[in-house]
């Protein structure tokens, strides 16, 4: 299939929106919530069929499924958005010239921006709320496994945005083929942007086949370091809660970090997994200070590949070190930049830790199931930014904004 005919549509579709008021893109917002709460029972019906496709032990199966709890966060978090105040039209500098020129550099639209999603249908609704609050059109190009409920859910999206006159082509989902996969990365003068969220095998695709400029998102290998001074009860309720809590994504802990001094607390700090019957690969120490104290079928010696996994599933690793030193290490080496942890009640360790860890987000005593747009106030995410380049951490309104300058005289000319 030719894409170009689309691309061109939604761009010519997306400076329509430069048009529209903050009010106006509210009222869009809530009125797609409210439609989506209406059909419910349609958006399910749609996701057991992708479902009933996909094998139930696949990691992916959580990020793929729907409940009502889940859709009714859904429209929560659109809400929320729509009552953020537009990131649009700031002022972010001003300035006067010698010359006599007024300089103001302002917050605008990138214009078009393409996502590549696999098996997450709720995808479909953050990316176009934010996409619609900023002021930018969205080409959606989700995998084959989500065909049914991504196709029901911008069905339901296009219908208020006709209710509300305004052109439909400022959301677009493509077929789920590759073809169309490689037509946008390499879309240029069409697509101003692609972000990524998905495995780190989609993302290197992504960064390596896109002629488009790339945000990198998704990938997280998480660590969270439980140091000689950690407090066993408060680690005890993290490690579980950032491992446990919802395995599929990708803020949950993969690897714990230990200090060699803290080998007996091992087996209580581990205490609350095996309810999830989660698999532990430990090291030699750790596997020493475990046997016997964790479920023998659970418990396995870790190898190489055990560390700088994504393990999405109820599995993880444990390292035991000698030392800070050797902690930041083996984070540095192995980690996606996403989200790293400590656990520690020395005030210089959690500084030196903060100051030393490279992540797009670093946390004290503190879950790293937090990394999420909503959780840090801002609505809602587009993905989390592992690179350094325009934006880190959570995108969300702010981060998908570029600016211009508008420069403004009474008739100065350059002489020079």
């Amino acid at each position: 299939m030719n894409c170009t005919p689309i691309f061109k549509q939604v761009r010519k579709a997306s400076t329509t929106l430069n048009l529209l008021s903050d009010d106006q893109i509210q009222a869009v917002l809530y009125d797609i919530a409210d439609l989506v709460d209406q059909n419910i029972e349609l958006i399910l019906t749609e996701n057991k069929k992708d479902l009933d496709r996909m094998d139930t032990s696949d990691p992916k199966y959580d990020r793929l499924k729907l409940t009502e709890e889940r859709i009714l966060g859904i429209t929560g978090d659109m809400r929320n958005v729509a009552a953020l105040p537009s990131p649009l039209g700031k002022n972010l500098m001003e300035s006067a010239t010698e010359a006599g020129l007024n300089i103001s550099k302002v917050s605008v639209p990138f214009g078009v921006i393409g996502i590549i999603y696999e098996a997450r249908p709720n995808v479909t609704y953050d990316v176009f709320a934010l996409c619609l609050k900023s002021g930018n059109a969205c080409i959606l190009k989700g995998g084959s496994d989500a065909i049914y409920s991504n196709t029901a859910s911008v069905g339901l999206i296009k219908q208020v945005l006709a209710k509300h006159n305004i052109d439909e082509n400022v959301l677009t989902l493509l077929p789920s083929g590759r073809e169309e996969t490689a037509q946008m990365l390499n879309a240029n003068g069409y697509v101003d942007l692609i972000i990524p969220r998905g495995s780190q095998s989609l993302i290197n695709m992504v960064r390596e086949n896109a002629t488009v400029p790339v945000i990198e998102t998704g990938a997280g290998i998480c660590h969270t370091y439980f140091d000689e001074t950690g407090d066993t009860a408060k680690g005890t309720a993290i490690i579980n809660n950032a491992k446990n809590r919802r395995v599929s994504v990708c803020n949950a802990l993969d690897c714990l970090v230990l200090h060699e001094s803290r080998l007996n607390d091992l087996p209580e700090l581990l205490n609350l997994c095996p309810d999830f019957s989660t698999i532990v690969y430990a090291d030699e120490q750790a596997y020493s200070a475990l046997e016997g104290k964790y479920p023998t079928v659970l418990l396995k010696k870790a190898t190489q590949e055990s560390f700088g996994t994504e393990f999405l599933d109820h599995v993880m690793s444990v390292k035991t070190v000698a030392s800070f030193s050797e902690a930041i290490d083996h984070i540095a080496e192995y980690s996606s930049k996403h989200s790293e942890a400590i656990v520690s009640e020395n005030k210089k360790n959690t500084d030196y830790f903060t100051k030393m860890v490279d992540a797009a987000a670093v946390y004290v005593n503190t879950s790293t199931a937090f990394t999420d747009g909503a959780q840090f106030g801002l609505g809602a995410e587009i993905g989390i930014s592992t690179q350094k380049l325009h934006a880190r951490g959570p995108m969300a309104l702010e981060e998908l904004t570029s600016y211009k300058w508008i420069i403004e005289s009474d008739g100065v000319i350059r002489n020079s």
